[in-house]
């Protein structure tokens, strides 16, 4: 049994992806109080059946809040995916919550949040985490290094060309299973106090070409890296077939890579989940559907 098992815990985006796996995370580590929060309760009905309290919380509807902060005391707040206009959603969520009488909040951030504009999503995470913090709560930001999921979107194209475009000067990125960082912000539900940011990152650091090499033995396909500039790497990936705020998001991230800030490496999901973050390699075993073959 957690310190909080018994507290009344809230997830935001609980139908989507990270917010769903960590209400059924919840559920498994004996919580007694869940909350769901969606835009629309009738597609959480399956939960319910299970016990959690699932209420309607939509971002932009201000007049929904309060109602589903009601009696909260823990808040996992799941950043939203509404680019460019997330910040003053979450700033609104976080108010509501301290007026309401939430004592804690955790936060899927990202790493190296920071206000530089061309540092991709990040300045909207930095921003969140500084109304969070200027809220007076106590609180876990959980920065979530790249999700290993999102290189699946290109995978097949890597792997049927041969090739696998990354920055110049890269040094790795420790990738995080999305049901890692589930388990991760359950357990920081569960259990973190005071006012903490920590990085939430996969085993070790993978390079692009340790990637590659990856692709290729689960492929049997010679897969070779061509480091490019920035600019070179963003329309390649639009080429791929990626929108073009995701490509640029993925350079983003890749400037980062060069800059080292996701070559970190910590026990954080093993201290919170209480078992070790998934290797890169097993991720790419259980999804080699998604390589093409």
């Amino acid at each position: 049994m957690s310190k909080f098992s018994n507290a009344a815990l809230l997830v935001t985006g609980a139908s989507g992806n990270l917010g769903r796996l960590a209400v059924e995370e919840l559920l498994a580590r004996g919580a007694t109080r869940v909350i769901a929060g969606t835009r629309d309760p009738a597609t959480l009905q399956d939960l319910a059946a299970k016990g959690v309290e699932v209420r309607k919380l939509d971002f932009d509807d201000a007049a929904s809040l309060a109602p589903a902060l009601a009696g909260v005391e823990r808040l996992l707040l799941v950043s939203t995916d509404a680019v460019g206009r997330r910040v003053d959603q979450q700033r609104a969520i976080v108010e509501a919550a301290a007026a309401a009488g939430v004592k804690h909040i955790v936060y899927t951030s990202a790493p190296a949040a920071r206000p530089d504009p061309d540092a991709g999503l990040n300045p909207e995470h930095f921003w969140t985490e500084v109304a969070i913090a200027a809220s007076g709560l106590d609180f876990t930001i959980l920065r979530n290094h790249m999700y290993a999921e999102n290189t699946l979107a290109d995978a097949a194209h890597v792997v049927s060309s041969g090739q696998l475009f990354g920055l110049i000067g890269d040094r790795g990125t420790s990738y995080i299973t999305r049901a890692d960082a589930a388990r991760t912000a359950a357990g920081a539900l569960l259990s973190a106090e005071g006012k903490t940011i920590e990085d939430v990152t996969g085993a070790a650091p993978v390079t692009n070409t340790e990637r590659a090499q990856l692709f290729g033995q689960l492929t049997g396909k010679t897969i070779s890296v061509v480091p490019l500039t920035p600019e070179q790497l963003h329309k390649g990936l639009v080429a791929a077939g990626l929108p073009e705020g995701f490509a640029a998001a993925l350079v983003a991230f890749q400037r980062d890579a060069v800059a080292g800030h996701h070559g970190v490496v910590t026990g954080v999901v093993e201290r919170y989940s209480g078992r070790k973050p998934t290797p890169f390699g097993a991720f790419l075993a259980e999804n080699k559907e998604a390589l093409g073959v």
